[in-house]
């Protein structure tokens, strides 16, 4: 089948028995079947996609006989794509002034494929006024001179066109009416998109073209602007590129719309004047929804990434240099085993002969001391003597070493995974946080007798946070 033709057929059955007909629902609207039997069907130009070119279908008919049987059968149809010409409505007729360059743009609104093909236009040559041109885009210019812009005046211009559609070079003819510009008209705008209404988010922009044109002659033109509904668009948001070209540029922001509301619209009025005051306008409506503030989440993301970081390197700072203390405490421990000494002493049986049991004259001369005395000399560790273990130092020192290295690697890992803004927006953000926060919270810092967060810790930025985390990033 092709599109847009129609097939009529009957469906019977070989059983001499009332008979009903139906089929199921194929999803395909236009299809007709009558319990007589009686199908009939025309596939509309829509169906087939133009560059598929082809598109098969299965419909499945059924039939309910008297006797209570129960008959189904099931047809494919191929339905091939029918190419359909240009369609060219009538156009709005081109004004033209004296001596000056006028352009006119045939408009998508009234001239478009129905099988959405891309369009050429032909200029017919005879058909063409001196001096004028037809782009291939269905752009017409021409600057008519004294003598052809008076001829305009009692007999208007009608020039034909061809437009072709591609591949497929169907093509169909457009005519043209120009005419003389006689009385004051109004400005005309044209709003590029050309929907009437628009629905963004708070954090996306609307972008508009404005293209003003005057009957009259566009030096008429005297001034284009906007009222909108919602004051708080600004009047910046319309800015002239030319005279005859506007561009409207509007981000709402995450502010625009309140959290409870969810969703906002707003009516804008563009309008045009000319030198008499005579305006033309357009309205749109714009349907805002609330979104989520990317840029205060991202900077709220981003002091979590930074402050973990700092607290992190913190704490390696610290521990860097309780290990370098730890080092010069073991290092006098061995220094005062080779140093330091002591002496006991044993006093044993002492007899002596005192000078009192002397004549006075002898007493001079005569003392005595018997008895035994011990003496030991013997060499001990200083740390033992000051009451701490250098065994105690080692493990401490262990600790230190064990406890730093983990929290470096946790520290390397947390920053290389979430060194972009939108890696920080996945959910496994908050889990990894304490992941790093618990390697931080080492139970065997205790054991270490220090503050793991003391004060007075040298200032950081982001160059020494990048000095102890190569990959810890600003963004």
């Amino acid at each position: 089948m092709n599109e847009g033709e129609e097939l009529n057929f009957i469906i019977k059955t070989n059983a001499n028995l009332p008979t009903r007909f139906s089929l199921e629902n194929a999803g395909v609207t236009n299809i007709q079947l009558d319990s007589a039997g009686n199908f009939k069907w025309q596939p509309s130009f829509d169906l087939v996609d133009r560059i598929a070119k082809t598109k098969e279908l299965t419909i499945v008919f059924h039939a309910s006989i008297a006797d209570g049987q129960r008959l189904r059968k099931a047809i494919t149809f191929t339905i091939n794509h029918v190419n359909r010409p240009p369609v060219v409505e009538e156009l709005p007729a081109f004004y033209v002034k004296q001596a000056s360059s006028n352009s006119y743009q045939i408009s998508s609104d009234y001239v478009y494929d129905p099988d959405g093909d891309p369009l050429v236009f032909k200029a017919i040559p005879p058909q063409m006024p001196e001096e004028s041109s037809l782009s291939s885009q269905g752009q017409f210019l021409w600057k008519p001179s004294r003598g052809q812009f008076n001829a305009l005046k009692a007999n208007p211009l009608f020039v034909e066109f061809i437009v072709q559609d591609q591949p497929e070079k169907a093509e169909t003819k457009g005519r043209l009416k120009i005419a003389q510009t006689q009385q004051d008209l109004p400005p005309e705008i044209l709003i590029v998109p050309g929907d009437s209404i628009f629905t963004l988010k708070e954090d996306e922009m609307l972008n508009l073209k404005l293209y003003i044109s005057d009957p009259n002659g566009d030096d008429n033109i005297r001034s284009a602007g906007f009222l909108s509904k919602d004051l708080r668009v600004p009047e910046s948001s319309l800015k002239e590129n030319t005279p005859l070209q506007y561009e409207f540029t509007w981000m709402p922001g995450y502010d625009f719309v309140e959290e409870d509301e969810k969703q906002l619209v707003n009516e804008i009025i563009f309008f045009t004047l000319d030198k008499s005051n005579n305006r033309s306008q357009r309205k749109i409506r714009v349907r805002i929804n609330d979104a989520e503030n990317l840029v205060q989440k991202d900077a709220l993301q981003y002091q979590k990434y930074y402050n973990n970081m700092l607290s992190a390197m913190q704490l390696i700072n610290i521990l860097d240099a309780n290990q370098k203390q730890l080092n010069q405490d073991y290092k006098k421990a061995r220094k005062g085993k080779k140093h330091r000494s002591i002496i006991n002493a044993t006093l044993g049986g002492v007899t002596g002969l005192s000078p009192l049991a002397l004549e006075p004259d002898n007493s001079k001369i005569v003392s005595g001391v018997g008895g035994t005395t011990v003496l030991t000399l013997g060499t001990l560790e200083a740390t033992e003597v000051i009451g701490r273990s250098k065994e105690a130092i080692l493990e401490k020192i262990k600790i230190t070493i064990e406890i730093r290295n983990k929290v470096q690697a946790a520290g390397d890992e947390f920053a290389r995974k979430y060194a972009l803004k939108s890696s920080r927006r996945n959910a496994d953000f908050e889990k990894d946080i304490d992941k790093l926060r618990t390697a931080m919270n080492d139970q065997k810092l205790v054991l270490l007798e220090i503050d793991a967060f003391q004060k007075n810790q040298p200032r950081a930025d982001t160059k020494a946070l990048r000095r102890v985390f190569i990959d810890f990033s600003e963004e």
